[in-house]
């Protein structure tokens, strides 16, 4: 007999031995079967959108759970073929499986095989670490064979394929199709789940959003598998691999809705308890609109990467020492296609550069970055936090062979592969849709990245709104006898202060503009004549105004309030908007419509209930105002939008926070833009350029359709008004002024300007 024979014999005697033996020894020590039996029926809470579509769950275990019916025959198939062909041959142990590894072992001099079988699997996924000591791999033996005994195969098909691990967050079969195409597993396709099926060995490793090249080497794998098995023809293996990869933007699967969920899972505990969350199966209906949703995450995310490109370049992520080319270049062969997820990035690897070109891969792909699509990066930031412009800047200048980047897919024709350079931003952000009247919430976005930073800070960030508090101080001086005509003197001013001494406020640009009407006042937002305005209306006046509209929390009692100087959060500022976008009316913001518990009785309900706490006509009129901000003023990118648009921007001291808050006449969105630690944006990041982009992307996507613009309620009267002093024009040929009715000036224009009028205040501008 050969010697390597006997060592493979010997071998698995002891191994055989070893396991009887030890099953014997921790039969009594391994966990019940009813926990198992019970995982299917754990009482997390589902949580579903407006449409009714589940996008959540909050439970202990992981997962959606989707019984063994509703799962394709074909991933069962895939499952069994690729991972345990011997299922329903089997007791839970294949010991021919297990005498086959150790020879194939011995044959290699190493442990390549394993002899694991789905129920073996199950037992380590559901009750045991993942730790490889020979007491782990006992203790899993004997709760395999304790499986065995307890369950069908079905049932525990049904198990595995709801609990084992998929890569990207996603356990079960049902998270797994919904992360990586967008659909549920009911409709996975025979391709599709062989390629979710090979995901099982190394998640990471066959990710398709990782590398290409080896997730179509994995589903050729398991087709191939199935073809050995007799599940599938060559042909239909052939036409499966042959297919395209549809997979989704991992911004569309679980990532995409998690602020939100979380921001629903802290409501539910807060009111009901810990308990009743995650073990009563409650129902949660929300408010979120998942079109808009994606539109938010969206533009949240490539809004906040424009940004920190601003900033500069922070270099490559790390340096791979062992590069080795020859075997990197091997990319994939893309006469197959591939959706191409705008907007997402990826990790890349340098392989070669030159001052015009870089060769990278990125998820299998061999791709082409030209310099025209990383010129941003000629701005440097180097590790002490220094900037600087790098003269005659060349790829080779900030990249080597080995670097690790992240890049966007630019486009993919024929065999070309062309990238762009990115970076994760430092900077964050916030982003909140609310619509008018029912208050509804119905997108949120608290962060570049949940899987980041958990911190929400759509509901939770409060910074100060700087100039996007000024709408509120203007609506009050509606509700005060003041129009859009009114004027006041833009001019030095000087106010006692208190500590810090006398206070000059002074506009952004540091010049002063005399006589200016509100209208144009809040168009340029100048800071001046907000000030005076306050001055005017009284603290007292405008603190109970802005309670009234929705601002809550302390605010200064002194006239640094008209720059905004306290702290809102996002939700906030979408809520103070939202009653100026309702005509006047304020609701509170409302993101769970109904709850119900398993039988599905009604807990909770939170109908919409407006209430109508300014006047429809100051609404009106400070609507109209902000439209200007839009079509003349700091606002002006919000006019890509192609539609009626009322907004406000807002940067503080030294650009820590930029702010725009604005709305259509069904959508209202606030979106902030800084760092969690308050340090500045860098030089001219104001919301209008920092946050306005992000604002409008995300409408152009949420708002599609929709053309409507601002109805002039009741009691409003429209009227030509000389611009130089807000009187009425006496030939019809001045600017159109809107006045509630019973406010509209009585007096006509004099002929000379108002430059030239010595006491402009003689004139009743009111």
């Amino acid at each position: 007999m050969k010697p390597k024979l006997i060592i493979i014999l010997v071998l698995s005697s002891i191994f055989i031995g070893g396991l009887a033996g030890g099953y014997l020894a921790f039969a009594k020590g391994i966990p019940s079967i009813d926990e198992l039996k019970k995982y299917h029926s754990a009482g997390g809470t589902k949580i579903y959108a407006d449409d009714d579509t589940l996008i959540g769950e909050v439970k202990a275990e992981k997962g959606i759970f989707l019984a063994i019916d509703n799962i394709p025959k074909h991933m069962i198939n895939a499952i069994i073929a690729v991972e345990d062909s011997r299922f329903f041959k089997h007791k839970g142990i294949d010991y021919i499986a297990i005498g086959r590894a150790i020879f194939k072992d011995i044959i290699h001099i190493s442990l390549r095989e394993g002899g694991s079988t789905l129920t073996q699997q199950l037992a380590k996924v559901v009750f045991l670490t993942p730790e490889k000591t020979l007491k782990r791999k006992l203790m899993e033996a004997a709760l395999a064979i304790k499986i065995e005994k307890n369950l069908n195969k079905q049932e525990i098909l049904e198990l595995y394929l709801n609990k084992v691990y998929f890569g990207h967050g996603a356990y079960g079969i049902e998270m797994a199709a919904r992360a990586y195409f967008g659909k549920s597993a009911r409709q996975l396709t025979l391709a599709e789940s062989a390629l979710v099926a090979g995901l099982v060995k190394a998640p990471t490793t066959y990710s398709p959003f990782n590398d290409l090249t080896r997730a179509k080497e994995r589903q050729n794998t398991v087709l191939a598998r199935m073809e050995e098995e007799g599940y599938i023809t060559k042909k239909e293996r052939d036409n499966a691999y042959s297919l395209p990869l549809y997979l989704t933007s991992l911004k569309k699967g679980v990532e995409a809705n998690s602020y939100f969920i979380e921001h629903v899972r802290r409501y539910l505990e807060d009111k009901y308890g810990e308990e009743a969350v995650y073990k009563t199966g409650l129902r949660a209906y929300t408010s979120l609109n998942r079109t808009m949703q994606i539109s938010a995450v969206n533009a949240m995310q490539n809004g906040l990467r424009e940004v920190d490109k601003r900033r500069g370049w922070r270099g490559p992520l790390e340096n791979r020492k062992d590069l080795d080319i020859e075997k990197e270049m091997k990319g994939r062969d893309i006469s197959t296609p591939v959706v191409n997820n705008a907007g997402d990035i990826y990790t890349g690897l340098v392989l070669s550069v030159t001052p015009q070109e870089a060769t990278i891969k990125t998820r299998g792909l061999i791709g082409r970055l030209l310099l025209r699509d990383a010129l941003w990066a000629s701005k440097v930031i180097d590790k002490s936090g220094s900037v600087r412009m790098l003269k005659d800047f060349t790829l080779n200048r900030i990249l080597k062979p080995g670097d690790i980047i992240k890049v966007g897919l630019r486009s993919i024709q024929k065999n070309k592969v062309q990238l762009v350079l990115e970076q994760d931003p430092d900077v964050e952000g916030a982003l909140v849709a609310v619509e008018p009247y029912t208050g509804f919430i119905r997108a949120m976005a608290g962060g570049y990245d949940f899987s980041r930073s958990d911190f929400n800070r759509a509901t939770l960030a409060k910074r100060q709104p700087g100039s996007s508090f000024k709408p509120v101080i203007y609506a009050a001086a509606m509700d005060h006898g003041f129009t859009p005509a009114s004027l006041i003197i833009d001019e030095p001013v000087t106010y006692p202060g208190g500590d810090r001494g006398p206070w000059t406020p002074a506009n952004y640009d540091h010049k002063y503009y005399g006589p200016t009407r509100l209208r144009e006042a809040l168009t340029y937002s100048r800071n001046v004549v907000t000030v005076r305005l306050v001055d005017s209306i009284g603290i007292d006046a405008l603190l109970t105004f802005a309670s009234t509209v929705g601002v809550s929390g302390d605010m200064p009692r002194n006239l640094s309030i008209a720059l905004g100087s306290f702290s809102v959060t996002p939700l906030e500022m979408a809520s103070i908007y939202n009653t100026f976008a309702s005509n006047g009316m304020k609701s509170k913001p409302i993101s769970i419509k109904y709850i119900t518990d398993r039988k599905g009785r009604v807990l909770e309900t939170n109908e919409p209930a407006p209430e109508q706490v300014i006047s429809a006509q100051t609404a009106f009129l400070i609507t109209s105002m902000m439209e200007d901000v839009v079509k003349y003023g700091t606002g002006w990118r919000a006019k890509a939008l192609g539609r009626p648009v009322a907004a406000k921007t807002g940067t503080t001291n030294d650009y820590k926070d930029a702010w725009f808050v604005g709305y259509t006449s069904n959508l209202v969105a606030s979106v902030w833009v800084g760092f969690d630690n308050a340090k500045t944006l860098g030089s001219q990041e104001t919301g209008g350029k920092a946050a306005a982009p992000i604002w409008t992307l995300f409408m152009s996507g949420a708002a599609k359709g929709e053309s409507d613009g601002f109805q002039q309620p009741e009691g409003i009267v429209s009227l030509f008004i000389d611009p130089r002093t807000g009187l009425l024009s006496k030939d019809d040929s001045g600017l159109k002024e809107y006045f509630r009715e019973g406010t509209q000036p009585k007096q006509y224009a004099p002929s000379k300007s108002v430059w030239e009028i010595k006491d402009p205040t003689q004139f009743n501008f009111d």
